[in-house]
């Protein structure tokens, strides 16, 4: 079946975004961390990744570089891979895994991400770390608590989008298709001239 060009553009928006919407994490929900955290060179710092009780038998890890597909692991649990700078441990019965990074540089400043792996795609939250010439007290903030009744709204919208991008899809096919058929149809019966007398 040959589907017009204006239809196919708009079959392949939608596939993508089906595509899309069901590879999403939510936000913030099962893992939070500071957007920003500075420490001194020379010095140290510890960040806190908060994440739900569902993953605490899950690996975790610390990751850097600006585009997370690309980034290198740092750290990681759980054999507590350790490098000359930087130590990892996960708290499970709290939810929250931290990394520590000592005797800092002006090198080690760039992106880095809190990552939980799980199967289909890892759940990640983005931190930059700068490192500044002056020392700076920064009284740390208790992680964001994570809120399950937003969690589980967005958990069933992106489900009902879902649901109704896939009628949407099938119902263009279902359109096309009778727009066809009816073609087929009005060409079959039609009766030339010659046929007439």
């Amino acid at each position: 079946m040959k589907i017009p060009g204006g239809c196919a553009g708009f079959l392949d928006a939608t596939v993508l975004f089906l595509i899309w919407l069901t590879k999403q994490t939510v936000g913030s929900g099962p893992l939070s961390a500071p957007e920003e955290v500075t420490a001194a060179i020379g010095g140290s710092v510890t960040v806190a990744c908060q994440y739900d009780p569902q993953y605490t038998s899950n690996t975790k890890y610390w990751c850097r570089g600006a585009v997370y597909i690309l980034c290198r692991i740092v750290v990681k649990t759980p054999r507590n891979r350790d490098s000359d700078r930087s130590f990892i441990a996960d708290n499970k019965e709290a939810g929250v895994f931290t990394v520590t990074m000592t005797s800092l540089n002006y090198r080690d400043e760039d992106v880095y991400w809190c990552v939980i792996a799980i199967h289909g795609g890892n759940i990640r939250t983005r931190v930059q770390l700068l490192v500044s010439h002056t020392v700076t007290v920064v009284t740390p903030t208790a992680p964001m608590a994570l809120n399950h009744d937003e969690i589980s709204w967005w958990a069933t919208l992106r489900w009902i989008l879902f649901i109704l991008m896939l009628c949407c899809l099938i119902s263009t096919h279902i359109a096309v298709w009778r727009i066809q058929a009816a073609k087929k149809n009005m060409s079959a019966t039609t009766i030339s001239p010659s046929q007439l007398t």
